[in-house]
């Protein structure tokens, strides 16, 4: 198989942050899997709107690291909706050695510590 694309990287970030919406209990309105279209998850919970941002985030960078601009933008965007808006980083690293790049053939080590609230 191979080293994973980009797209492949950000699938893996989008399940680990699907998951963890679905134990918290949130519906799912919205999902989008490209990289490049904001929000990735619209999602409902108590009548209560959020929107998720997702970004899988290669090792040496930091997961909980953000794009502040691209964040207000989008934040702005569930204002208008009253939205709560979110960041999930999901930092993927290959198990064997950090340094090396993420391949379907050998263990990765996933690092996400939950969502960051976008105020």
């Amino acid at each position: 198989m191979g080293l994973l694309s980009e797209q492949q990287l950000h699938n893996l970030a989008m399940n680990v942050v699907g998951k963890d919406l679905e134990e918290m209990g949130y519906e799912f309105l919205a999902v989008n899997s490209k990289k490049s279209k904001n929000p990735q998850f619209v999602a409902t919970k108590d009548k209560k709107l959020i929107f998720v941002v997702v970004r899988a985030v290669k090792y040496p960078d930091n997961p909980v690291i953000y794009n502040e601009e691209l964040m207000k933008k989008v934040s702005d965007h569930g204002i208008n909706y009253k939205a709560k808006t979110f960041y999930a980083g999901v930092g993927i690293a290959n198990s064997l050695s950090y340094d090396l790049p993420v391949d379907s053939e050998e263990d990765y080590v996933l690092n996400y510590t939950g969502l960051i609230e976008i105020k």
